[in-house]
């Protein structure tokens, strides 16, 4: 699955992040919070904030990202996602190209959920969230989630790990496959053919690509 496909299935994953709830009870860096109203919380201002302004609403794609940059970001760790997708390119990486792969893998995914954001930002979509399934002191759950969409329904999980500031989000399972692996063998294949500098050229361009179609 190529970065192209991955960006036409985000819709799926903005569906399982599109569920309209009350005013945010929930803020980044709230130890007390269960890993599932984490996943709520995580969505509702960026909804919310979708819904009520004229441009967003309206599908002004750059000012959805800039919601989506500003908003959804802090519950996510995207730096820790970055690393696992990597895998070991990650650590023979310097810390410049580190620093550089974080900040173009990161604009990816921003881009990717604000696109989808875009497309669903009038829909009603209902969301279900079943409690997290871990042992006692886990530090690394799953979230399962039903998306009610019409008559369809579908299962995205979100996998999150408990922090000195709370539980994150850092990788999404969409149709059966998990982000961060989906991405570690595209990602391998181009390091090995590039290396990381040639990553970093790829995640750059495709960036700059999707940005000028905005």
């Amino acid at each position: 699955m190529t970065i192209h496909r991955l960006l036409s299935v985000a819709p799926l994953a903005a569906m399982a992040m599109a569920c309209v709830v009350h005013a945010q009870a929930v803020q980044p860096g709230d130890l007390r919070a269960s890993p599932e109203r984490l996943v709520q919380a995580a969505v509702e201002g960026v909804i919310g904030t979708i819904q009520s302004q004229p441009d967003t609403r309206a599908g002004d794609l750059g000012k959805i990202t800039a919601v989506v940059q500003k908003q959804f970001l802090p519950y996510t760790d995207f730096q820790r996602t970055t690393r696992l997708a990597l895998g070991g390119a990650w650590r023979t990486a310097t810390p410049e190209q580190q620093q550089q792969l974080y900040e173009q893998f990161q604009t990816l995914l921003v881009r990717s959920y604000a696109v989808s954001l875009a497309q669903l930002r009038e829909q009603n979509v209902r969301f279900r969230y079943q409690p997290a399934k871990a042992a006692s002191g886990a530090t690394d759950v799953v979230v399962q989630t039903r998306v009610i969409n019409n008559a369809d329904e579908m299962q995205i999980d979100y996998r999150l790990q408990r922090t000195a500031t709370g539980w994150k989000i850092y990788d999404i399972n969409m149709m059966g496959a998990w982000l961060i692996e989906v991405y570690r063998k595209q990602f391998a294949d181009i390091v090995a053919r590039n290396g990381i500098d040639g990553l970093v050229k790829y995640l750059t361009t495709h960036n700059a690509r999707q940005a000028s179609e905005i």
